[in-house]
């Protein structure tokens, strides 16, 4: 069983994710490629002690990236629309921003 630290790798802190959060009482974050939404959202309750609604998923492929003449390809990732349900309070991981 994974924890839930390998399962939330780290939350996507962009204009949009923090417009979101803000709006909607939805968090963002950058989640294990095999992990499912339920996985997902047990990872959530026990890391913020909050209550999940509902959970969206997107795939992300990677692209390819050059440095000059060496080419490479940048790793696939998976991203989670977690909502909170009504009333929960908002966990604060990007304030000083």
């Amino acid at each position: 069983m994974k924890s839930a630290y390998q399962i939330l790798r780290k939350p996507v802190i962009t204009e949009k994710g923090l417009g979101v959060k803000e709006t909607e009482s939805t968090l963002v974050f950058e989640v294990a490629a095999n992990a499912t939404k339920t996985e997902i959202k047990e990872a959530v309750q026990k890391t913020f002690k909050v209550k999940v609604d509902s959970i969206r998923t997107a795939n992300f492929v990677g692209k390819e990236r050059r440095r000059g003449k060496f080419s490479g390809f940048r790793p696939d990732w998976k991203k989670a629309y977690v909502r909170l349900k009504e009333g929960e309070k908002m966990p604060e991981y990007a304030e000083n921003l």
